[in-house]
């Protein structure tokens, strides 16, 4: 080989290696100490193997204040690139902690920014892998303006593609907004936090004392927030589930939803469901119980599973087709709609409709949460959120009501009179402005306000018994067409999928606007 080729070969070999390196062996080694992989380790453990084709691997800053000249990294702290993930194209980024702690500058910037641009053009996902200690002071306005860049495109793709945050150390200041636009934030148990500001800003302003891990660990904003979707116990883990939710997601709102392969049949019995609801409408039961029974070798991908328990969301399949499920849960709080369940379910619907995912909402509820906590806090104009969110949906839309479904509840929770395309009810379900006790109080107030002790009570339990016969029952909503049919449990999961099937090629003409306002 020619001396001068071999001489090239050999500098680009060993840039290569260089910017492979990242911060160095030392820094290498910190992050490895502390329980957390590299940069590039996370991208070869999230994708297809051999799948990564990297962009601007020798990319430097161009700061020269405060020394800044003397120290550079090839590829500025964070490795972007394309890869594939259950063989679909993904665009990717990954921050170096090892350089600068992952902060942020506006060469690094860019380089996000390209991906993301790349991504939204060619209509694939975006996955971003944040460990970073800020902006990079150095650069001043450069570094927020590159934060602002990123946000931008944030929105810009927002319901186009989906994108998805991995927080995998720190994420402070403004660097958090970011992945609070994006569609799902994966958090990782005990190595991740994010917060806008940190404990000692808190300390100096507020007096607070607090550490990172109860100020913006993962636990603290998967069960208190619900600013992440998901918490994994490691990082291996996170990788796993991010590979899973690819699987029940398209790449983009232009693309058709694939179908998941199952050997399940669609023509199983749910037997199990025959004595699951309780005839005591004050029992519990466990609503993923239902979930599980009637999906596709019971596999349930739950989102934010430990934020808001009373509400159940996530994706599955039926019959092979990819669903997303909205469900009240009577185990927590009687399946009661509030504020946060309010918030949380309006955000995975809306997710559902701008990918065209189809969805089907399991109703037990009994109403809103009363109270001054819950009115105070804004529980009308939060709980307005579910309510236009299952009136915006144009996809197939299926309802299923279990148990309860009393006064304004019922209407928000994908009634027919929202537009639900589909309305089904068990024999158990109960349709009524609400409860028998409390109709009974208000209707036959004048009636009962003579009677004392046992003449009372008797004259009570006859009025309650007589409201629940004619009232507490899917058969009046079903004569007046609110109900399109009344099913027995163990035709559940047979039923639901030829409906889902009839309801494929759906089409909506909404009125021409920019956009609707909803309650913020």
């Amino acid at each position: 080989m020619d001396q001068v080729l071999e001489e090239k070969r050999q500098q680009l070999e060993g840039l290569r290696s260089e910017a492979e390196l990242g911060g160095g062996p030392e820094k290498i080694e910190k992050q490895h100490s502390g329980g957390k992989y590299t940069a590039r380790e996370r991208i070869e453990r999230l994708i297809d193997p051999g799948s990564f084709i990297e962009f601007d691997k020798f990319v430097t800053h161009r700061c020269h204040d405060f020394g800044m000249e003397d120290k550079k990294f090839l590829g500025d702290g964070v490795v972007t690139g394309i890869g594939e993930i259950n063989g679909q194209k993904v665009a990717l980024y990954s921050q170096d902690f090892t350089c600068w702690g992952g902060a942020l500058g506006a060469a690094h910037a860019k380089k996000i920014c390209k991906i993301m641009d790349l991504a939204l053009e060619n209509r694939i996902p975006v996955i971003g892998m944040a460990d970073s200690g800020g902006a990079r002071i150095q650069e001043g306005v450069d570094s927020l303006g590159g934060y602002a860049e990123i946000f931008y495109r944030n929105v810009k793709a927002s319901g186009v593609i989906p994108q998805i945050t991995i927080i995998m150390g720190p994420c402070a200041g403004g660097a958090v907004y970011s992945p609070a636009i994006t569609d799902f934030i994966f958090m990782v148990d005990k190595t991740s936090y994010m917060f806008v500001t940190g404990p000692d800003v808190i300390k100096t302003v507020t007096h607070e004392e607090v550490t990172k891990e109860e100020l913006g660990g993962a636990s603290t904003h998967a069960e208190k927030s619900g600013v992440a979707q998901f918490k994994c116990n490691g990082e291996d883990e996170c990788f796993e589930r991010v590979r899973e939710l690819l699987c029940y997601i398209p790449p983009s709102n232009f693309r058709e939803q694939t179908t998941l392969f199952t050997s399940d049949p669609v023509f199983r019995d749910n037997l199990k469901l025959q004595d699951l609801i309780p005839s005591n409408p004050k029992k519990p039961y466990d609503m993923k119980e239902v979930i599980t029974e009637i999906v596709d070798e019971g596999r349930f991908m739950e989102v934010h599973q430990d934020y808001a328990k009373n509400i159940i969301v996530g994706f599955a399949s039926i019959g092979g087709e990819k669903i997303g499920i909205i469900a009240n849960q009577p185990q927590i709080l009687a399946g009661v709609l509030d504020i946060d369940s309010s918030n949380k379910a309006a955000r995975f619907i809306r997710f559902c409709d701008a990918f065209d995912i189809p969805f089907l909402t399991l109703v037990d509820v009994p109403g809103f949460l009363p109270g001054t906590v819950q009115e105070y806090g804004g529980i009308i104009k939060h709980g307005s959120k579910l309510l236009y969110a299952f009136a915006e949906a144009t996809v197939p839309k299926i309802t299923l009501i279990t148990r309860k479904a009393y006064g304004g509840a019922y209407d928000v929770m994908a009634s027919k009179h929202i537009r639900a395309d589909v309305n089904l009810a068990f024999p158990t379900a109960e349709i009524a402005v609400m409860g028998a006790e409390g109709a009974v109080n208000i209707i036959f107030r004048n009636e009962l306000k003579g009677l004392k002790g046992k003449e009372l009570e008797k004259k009570r339990q006859e009025l309650v018994s007589s409201y629940e016969k004619q009232f507490n029952n899917p058969y009046r909503a079903a004569e007046l067409g609110y109900i399109d049919a009344v099913i027995l449990p163990e035709e559940t999961r047979q039923r639901i999928s030829e409906y889902f099937k009839t309801l494929k090629h759906k089409k909506v003409e909404m009125p021409r606007r920019k956009h609707g306002n909803i309650q913020l």
